[in-house]
C-alpha cells in the first residue's frame, strides 16, 4: 500500500475520509453531534484541521484516498491563527451552545495530556473510509508514517478514543501512559506514546500490519 503527502488539492478527499472514519467515533461522534443528526458538518469542521496541518507538509495519504493521517511536528498548533473564526463559525451553526462548552472543555482536556510530553510528533487523525475498513490500510499508513519520524529519531504521540484499536497500536511500538475521560459519557481516552525506534524495527512491525482487522477510524 503506498502513500503519499497530501497537498492542497487533496484537502477536500482528505476531509471526506475524516468525515465517514469519525462519523460513529465514540469520542467525536458525540462531541459533534448536530440536533438534528445530520453529520454533513463533519467535512467542513474536519477541513479546518487538514488546512492546520497541511501548511507543515504532516498530512499523509494512501494514493486513493483509502485511509489518512494528519500529524503535528513538535511545536506545531493545530489551527493557524486565521483559523480560529472559521472553528467559531462552523460551530456556532451546528452545535447547541452546552454542546460547545463540552467540546472546548474536550480541546483542554487533550491539550493537557500533551503538554508535560517532550518534543514529540503529534498523530491527531488517522482514519480510514469505511469502504475499506478491514484491510489494515490504516495501520500500514501508520507504520509508513513511523519509518520516517524514526529516522528523525523523534518519538510520536497519539491519543486512542476507541479502545479496540489500542492493541493495534502497541503492536507498532506505542505504550499507554495515561489518558483522560471523555466530556459527555465515561469514554476513556487512552494516551500513548513510542520512542524512536530503528528503521528495520518499524519495517517488521509494519511487514504484520496487513493482516490486522481494523475498524472505527482505522
Amino acid at each position: 500500500m503506498e502513500s503519499r503527502p497530501a497537498t492542497p488539492a487533496d484537502a477536500d478527499l482528505v476531509a471526506t475520509c475524516l468525515h465517514l472514519a469519525f462519523a460513529s467515533d465514540p469520542v467525536w461522534g458525540l462531541a459533534l453531534r448536530r440536533p438534528d443528526g445530520a453529520t454533513d458538518h463533519h467535512h467542513d469542521y474536519w477541513r479546518l484541521f487538514i488546512d492546520g496541518a497541511l501548511r507543515y507538509g504532516t498530512v499523509f495519504m494512501t494514493l486513493g484516498g483509502e485511509a489518512v493521517s494528519v500529524w503535528l511536528p513538535p511545536g506545531g498548533a493545530e489551527l493557524a491563527d486565521d483559523q480560529h473564526d472559521a472553528l467559531s463559525r462552523v460551530l456556532s451553526e451546528n452545535l447547541t451552545a452546552d454542546d460547545q462548552v463540552a467540546l472546548f472543555e474536550l480541546y483542554e482536556r487533550f491539550a493537557a495530556s500533551r503538554a508535560p510530553l517532550p518534543d514529540h510528533y503529534y498523530l491527531s487523525m488517522l482514519g480510514t473510509h469505511p469502504d475499506h475498513r478491514g484491510r489494515g490500510v490504516g495501520q500500514v499508513l501508520l507504520a509508513t508514517d513511523l519509518v520516517r519520524w524514526d529516522a528523525q529519531r523523534t518519538p510520536t504521540y497519539l491519543e486512542s478514543s476507541n479502545a479496540g484499536n489500542n492493541h493495534r497500536y502497541e503492536r507498532l511500538g506505542y505504550r499507554p501512559i495515561g489518558g483522560f475521560s471523555a466530556v459527555r459519557d465515561d469514554t476513556w481516552i487512552s494516551a500513548m506514546w513510542r520512542d524512536s525506534t530503528t528503521r528495520s524495527s518499524t519495517r517488521r512491525s509494519s511487514s504484520v500490519a496487513g493482516h490486522v482487522a481494523i475498524d472505527q477510524a482505522f
